[in-house]
């Protein structure tokens, strides 16, 4: 089922009499429960889609259709809730905060998507997905003494513990070697299938291709 919509998207950038379209009428529907990598050259667009798809920037022109609601129509408060409450984010660094505890880092993480859950449950929940990701043998450690494969592993957790419906990862691989690059790729797959969730990448790395149910090539705005 077609949970997310990219409808005519253009973006145009403007730096003082100078306009550059660096998107130029880009059109994409993602399923529940697939993955759907983006690739192209840099400068290609592939990481201002993903933006402006998961509500960071505006589309110049376009349209953004979530659930059949249209971002582009909701005000900033509302794309907020949005992205708090039905968004994970995983990037190419995991930005953990220092000074918390594996465990502490998905707490805070129930509490910014204003989850209804008790204090018992959201520490039930935080085991649980600790445990999906390997890492509940890790909940009192603090990033500092983590290897970049697990600070991935608890940011990817941090981004799904509270069930969002959509997952953005920008190069969630890029500070990886090879073998974790593969260990984080399955992870996302794997929960992706297991938590139904729809997710969309961008990569520039040829060996997490496999791992995506669509691969998606931009070049110079549009998508080829």
């Amino acid at each position: 089922m077609t949970i997310f919509t990219i409808d005519e998207v253009k973006k145009t950038f403007t730096n003082g009499e100078v306009e550059e379209q660096v998107l130029k009428g880009v059109n994409l529907a993602l399923q529940e429960g697939e993955v759907t990598a983006l690739v192209g050259a840099s400068g290609s667009g592939k990481s201002t889609i993903l933006t402006i798809a998961a509500g960071l920037q505006r589309a110049t022109e376009g349209d953004i259709l979530f659930e059949g609601k249209s971002l582009t129509k909701m005000s900033q408060e509302q794309i907020r809730k949005i992205r708090a409450s039905e968004f994970g984010f995983v990037f190419q660094s995991a930005h953990l905060v220092p000074f918390l505890t594996v465990e502490e880092q998905l707490l805070l993480m129930l509490n910014v998507s204003e989850s209804k859950m008790k204090k018992r449950e959201q520490k039930e929940e935080v085991e649980k997905i600790l445990k999906l990701v390997e890492m509940n043998h890790r909940k009192d450690a603090y990033p500092a003494s983590l290897s970049g494969g697990e600070k991935q592993r608890v940011a990817i957790a941090r981004a799904i513990i509270h069930k969002p419906k959509m997952l953005f990862a920008d190069e969630p691989t890029a500070s990886l070697d090879s073998k974790r690059s593969k260990d984080v790729m399955t992870l996302i797959r794997d929960l992706t299938k297991t938590l139904n969730i729809t997710t969309l990448m961008v990569t520039h790395d040829e060996e997490m291709l496999p791992y995506a149910d669509h691969i998606i090539t931009m070049r110079d705005g549009l998508i080829v």
